[in-house]
């Protein structure tokens, strides 16, 4: 005989198990890329009508290049989340589903360490 309720049977079970902060995060990374995205905007217009150098030093500055960090993370993060929510509706097997995730997981971390060295790199030459 089982004497467990059917409410500690399923417990860590299904999307039950991380769901709501898998959305929270999908809706905190949004909120946080508005107004970044509209200060990158401006650094586009900067880098269209400015040389490189201006460029550079105007990323130098450590307000500006804290923004493009900021912006690059939480625009991979919120990439891997949006696409690991389509593996996890449209993906069949279990574990084809699980190594799919990781790999998105993977290739965006690699995505976004490469974006962060290249700001790194033009901050250290500007």
């Amino acid at each position: 005989m089982d004497y467990r309720t059917p409410l500690s049977k399923v417990r860590g079970l299904g999307s039950a198990k991380s769901g709501t902060a898998h959305w929270w995060l999908q809706r905190v990374t949004a909120v946080v890329l508005i107004p970044l995205t509209v200060w990158l905007l401006w650094l586009f217009k900067l880098s269209f009508y400015a040389p490189y150098q201006e460029t550079a030093v105007w990323l130098s500055a450590p307000l500006n290049s804290i923004c493009l960090l900021a912006w690059i993370v939480a625009v991979f993060y919120h990439a891997a989340l949006g696409v690991q929510v389509v593996i996890e509706d449209y993906v069949a097997g279990d574990g084809s589903k699980i190594i799919a995730i990781w790999l998105v997981k993977l290739i965006f971390g690699v995505l976004a360490l490469a974006a962060s060295i290249a700001v790194f790199k033009v901050i250290s030459a500007g």
